[in-house]
């Protein structure tokens, strides 16, 4: 095929998919290309704010603010711990929000404008004419205001990729995409940056107060203005039946996530490799202090060093379907340390020429690898969410953030390990006094070359340690990709059969359900393919020719696809089947017994406390599931006791769920008008028909009120639905397995109407 015919080929698939995305996946060209380049002004922001939050090692509030790196250590404990209510009040927020933008979306504007005003009174304040006491506490105070509007407007992008597709796959494939497109940001920062500075203050210096104050501004309000793409296109996908609105109450979401292994095993990735990443500010000291290289090499130099996370972006997907993200991920890791390693006798180059080249080949290298790692990062995020909905039933995505401030604490303790790393290594005010330097300035320091190798030698051995320790969690890292479909084939089928218990199944969600459900009947039961044969064919396929070896490849790929299909089947059947294995036949009898109690005689009952139920004998793995079982039975009944007593004092009111579908249908009827009377107006801006306009425009004002009333009375019923929920929750657990059993025993009155859904479907 010729290139021309390529690029018309690309062309139409662009036209026919951007609407409408391609069978089998969830997101259209148009979603894609709005993250992807809404993308870009979000890493402009992102740049900027970078620069401004208290960090140990940060160059703009140590290098040109002048903070030394004992206060920067202190202002930085305190906004750690100020980060804990504000990280626990927007996962709350996030994980009750019910918008008809979705539960991210809407915090892009709301966040990202006080963002904007925040950072840009930051690099206007007169830090010149303050104190080190006055310095700190401004610092302190604006980055409280980043805790929560920066990390939330930041957190809203970032976490689309968790709900654009349930395909965890294709979430890979969009995340290439997007940091592709939206790396072109910190490229051309990288290639500016040096030259601005240049240019501003005649020097080759990259700390100089006026050199944010004069580029910073431009690339906040262009980068909030191009972020809107993403609000204005792209849509949140996310399994779950229409019916299920729940406020999730914090300490439950926060007991949860904390049971979730997947979760832990990355986090402590992080924390054990914090040492990482120290070697990150060598290069720009090289060029600051030691004037390693004009400005318009180092130009040059930051563009390359930039440019090294493009490749892995590219080359991501194929690895992924390869390899699978745990495979990467070690294998990157353990390739950093010797990457790392290598700067060690280029740091003792330093006053040479060649010294700064060398170490940008290092950290080249170095990206390219760790990049490819890196950018799973956001993908086994979004797959780790799928677990949680799955062993929980609830979609607390928020509430990860919250769980994740224990790391605060480790980092607090963590974090004084660098200062104290520069301290002992000369970066300080005695040292800097000795050279004949200001004390005010400890980097000073760094203008001298024996401290200058000394210093980030010892930086460079704390990263290697870094890295050692990062990758020894990802080796208990055992969630696939095929585990990771698996959960979502059933979490579809659990969403149908509520659904169709609630009345309000859609077409397409049970023609989608019902495949797998088919697909899984196919293939339960049949052996998976041993590969040890078909890679053997194809290995010898190599020396036969291509033919032989395209027939031998197609093969291997097809026996890999039907194992996947198999595994698949077996945890989709095991679902389908669970109230009649032995753990969930006794599940279902102890919900049967309570759910027969009614509301009213749930706390008459005689119930083990959760001490008796903790020493229940655990030898055996049935032994094991009882008391745990019986555990999170104590614990439940003893919440709902307490909310009972709080809300219904006279008695447990049953919550009127045909609210809901009232308010729903009211809310389906409104927006269908929305669409309806917006194409209107179109085609009346079309014609220029002024009278048309203005009426159409006063009507869609209309629908929007009449939406935001309905939007409050769905809120007001979800709060006391939660309420009833939390009062009521041993018992309406138990109803909902008896139901679940009973829908499932179902099945074939929701396989009839198979037929005739696809037919509405196919219209």
């Amino acid at each position: 095929m010729s290139i021309k015919d390529k690029a018309t080929e690309l062309i139409g698939s662009a036209k026919k998919y951007w609407k409408t995305p391609p069978k089998g996946r969830y997101v259209t060209y148009k979603e894609i290309a709005s993250l992807s380049g809404g993308g870009i002004g979000v890493r402009f922001v992102g740049h900027c704010l970078s620069q401004m939050t208290i960090s140990v090692g940060n160059e703009l509030i140590g290098n040109t603010i002048g903070i030394n790196p004992t206060a920067l250590y202190a202002i930085y404990i305190i906004s750690l711990i100020t980060a804990f209510p504000l990280t626990a009040i927007r996962a709350r927020m996030i994980d009750n929000t019910r918008s008809m933008k979705g539960k991210y979306r809407p915090y892009l504007i709301v966040m990202g404008i006080p963002t904007v005003i925040l950072a840009m009174g930051f690099i206007w304040m007169p830090y010149e004419l303050m104190s080190m006491f006055w310095k700190c506490a401004t610092v302190l105070l604006f980055n409280i205001g980043f805790q929560f509007f920066y990390n939330f407007y930041y957190d809203s992008y970032d976490g689309l990729i968790n709900v654009i597709s349930p395909n965890s796959i294709e979430r890979s494939d969009v995340l290439s995409i997007r940091c592709i497109v939206e790396n072109l940001s910190p490229s051309i920062v990288n290639i500016a940056f040096p030259l601005l500075a240049k240019l501003v203050t005649g020097e080759n210096t990259l700390y100089d107060m006026r050199v944010y104050r004069y580029t910073f501004p431009p690339m906040l309000i262009f980068g909030f203005l191009i972020s809107i793409f993403v609000y204005a296109n792209v849509e949140e996908k996310i399994i779950q039946a229409k019916t299920h609105l729940i406020q999730v109450k914090f300490i439950d979401a926060f007991k949860a996530v904390a049971k979730n292994k997947y979760f832990w095993i990355i986090s402590l990735a992080g924390w054990m490799g914090f040492l990482e990443s120290a070697f990150a500010s060598i290069m720009h000291w090289m060029y600051n202090y030691q004037g390693a290289c004009e400005a318009g090499q180092y130009a040059i130099i930051t563009a390359i060093a930039g440019n090294a996370s493009l490749w892995p972006n590219i080359i991501a997907p194929f690895f992924i379907r390869r390899y699978g993200k745990k495979k990467i991920l070690v294998f990157t890791n353990i390739m950093s340390i010797g990457f790392i390693a290598m700067m060690l006798p280029v740091i003792r180059l330093t006053g040479s020429p060649y010294a700064i080249w060398l170490l940008l080949a290092c950290t080249f290298v170095n990206t390219l690898i760790t990049s490819l790692g890196h950018l799973l990062t956001p993908s086994i995020n979004a797959d780790i969410r799928d677990y949680q909905q799955y062993i929980t039933g609830e979609r607390i995505d928020g509430m990860f953030a919250a769980v994740g401030l224990i790391g605060n604490v480790i980092t607090i303790a963590t974090s004084s390990v660098l200062p104290v790393i520069y301290e002992r290594a000369g970066l300080n005010a005695e040292v800097a006094v000795s050279l004949g330097y200001s004390a005010d300035n400890v980097y000073h320091v760094l203008y001298n070359r024996d401290y200058f190798v000394s210093i980030c030698s010892i930086l460079v051995v704390a990263s290697i340690i870094g890295a050692a320790l990062n990758v020894i969690p990802y080796f208990f890292f055992d969630f696939t990709e095929t585990k990771q479909k698996s959960i979502v084939s059933v979490l579809k089928i659990r969403a149908l059969f509520e659904d169709y218990a609630n009345g309000v199944l859609r077409d397409d969600k049970l023609v989608e359900a019902i495949d797998i459900i088919r697909e899984a009947e196919e293939y339960c039961g049949k052996n998976p393919f041993d590969l040890s044969g078909a890679k053997a064919v194809l290995r010898e396929a190599k020396s036969k020719g291509k033919a032989e070896y395209v027939a031998a490849k197609a093969e291997l790929r097809r026996q890999k696809d039907e194992n996947e299909k198999i595994e698949i089947a077996v945890f989709v059947t095991d679902e389908l089947h669970r109230f009649t294995l032995p753990g969930g036949a006794a599940e279902l009898e102890q919900a049967k017994s309570i759910a027969s109690l009614g509301i009213d005689g749930l706390f008459s009952i005689s119930v083990v406390t959760k001490s008796q139920a903790k020493a229940m004998p655990s030898r055996t793995e049935e032994e094991r599931k009882l008391r745990k079982r019986t555990i999170e039975f104590a614990s439940g009944m003893a919440a709902a006791k307490k909310a009972a007593a709080k809300y219904f004092p006279d008695g447990i009111v049953e919550f009127d769920v045909t609210r809901f579908e009232e308010l729903f249908k009211a809310e389906d009827v409104a927006q269908i008008e929305f669409v309806t009377t917006a194409k209107l107006l179109r085609q009346a801006k079309e014609n220029g028909d002024a009278p048309a306009i203005r009426e159409y425009n006063e009507k869609i004002k209309s629908i929007k009120k009449a939406k935001r009333e309905i939007e409050k009375a769905i809120k007001a019923a979800t709060n006391e639905n939660s309420v009833y929920h939390r009062a009521a929750k041993p018992y309406l657990d138990a109803v909902k397995i008896v139901r679940q059993a009973e829908n499932y025993a179902r099945l074939d009155e929701i396989k009839a109407m198979y037929e005739s859904a696809a037919a509405r479907c196919a219209e």
